[in-house]
């Protein structure tokens, strides 16, 4: 399901505009990309966290040449963790 299906189905379950829906769920985006570069975490009870991890800076290995070492710099990455109630949804 991809963003284009997400806003089609609630807004068929609410009664709503597509559009508006569109509109709410790029907002939403917009919202927690902003929490996470401020290093906060956004908590969506029974559904997950979001929150930012640094990765710390490590040696690696050129894949078109696996005898040359390439330094890998240090970044900050998107991280998930699944809510109780998503994961025994899963189950």
């Amino acid at each position: 399901m991809n963003k284009a299906d997400l806003a089609q189905t609630i807004a068929e379950k609410l009664n709503l505009a597509k559009k508006q829906v569109e509109d709410t769920i790029n907002t939403m985006i917009e919202v927690i990309t902003a929490t996470l570069q401020k290093d906060d975490e956004v908590v969506l009870t029974g559904f997950g966290a979001f929150s930012a991890k640094k990765r710390a800076a490590r040696q690696g290995v050129n894949p078109q040449n696996p005898t040359q070492k390439i330094q890998i710099p240090a970044v900050t990455v998107p991280k998930f963790k699944a809510g109780k109630a998503l994961k025994d949804a899963l189950k």
